[in-house]
C-alpha cells in the first residue's frame, strides 16, 4: 500500500509539472521592436482617436444633461460642436477607407428590458 501511495504521489507531481511547464517557460519573441506606422496608418490612428475623444465627450455631456448637472441651454450650446467633430472624423475615416469596428448586434450593450 505504501508503494502505491508513493507512485500515485509521483504521478500527481509529474502531471502537475507537465501541465505547468508551458506556463513557466518564457517564450522567445521573434522581435522585440514595434513596427513604425506609415503616414496613412498614423493619420488613421489620429482620426480614430479624435472620433473616440469626441464620442466620449458627447456621452459625458448627455449623461450630465440627463442627471441635471447641465442646463438645457448649455447642453444645446455644447452638443452641436461635439456632433460636428464626430461627423467630421467619421467622414474623414470613411474617405480614407479606414476600417470602422462593427458591433455584433444592434442592441449590444443595452439591457434586455428596453431603453435606458
Amino acid at each position: 500500500m505504501t508503494i502505491s501511495l508513493v507512485l500515485a504521489a509521483a504521478l500527481a507531481v509529474a502531471c502537475v509539472v507537465m501541465v505547468a511547464l508551458p506556463f513557466l517557460r518564457e517564450p522567445d519573441p521573434e522581435s522585440d521592436t514595434l513596427d513604425e506606422l506609415d503616414d496613412d496608418e498614423r493619420r488613421q490612428l489620429e482620426l480614430l482617436e479624435v472620433r473616440d475623444r469626441a464620442l466620449s465627450a458627447l456621452k459625458e455631456l448627455e449623461f450630465d444633461h440627463r442627471t441635471g448637472t447641465i442646463s438645457d441651454d448649455d447642453y444645446r450650446e455644447q452638443v452641436g460642436p461635439l456632433r460636428r467633430e464626430v461627423a467630421t472624423a467619421l467622414q474623414a475615416l470613411k474617405r480614407d477607407g479606414a476600417e470602422l469596428p462593427q458591433k455584433a448586434s444592434a442592441g449590444e450593450g443595452r439591457p434586455a428590458g428596453g431603453r435606458t
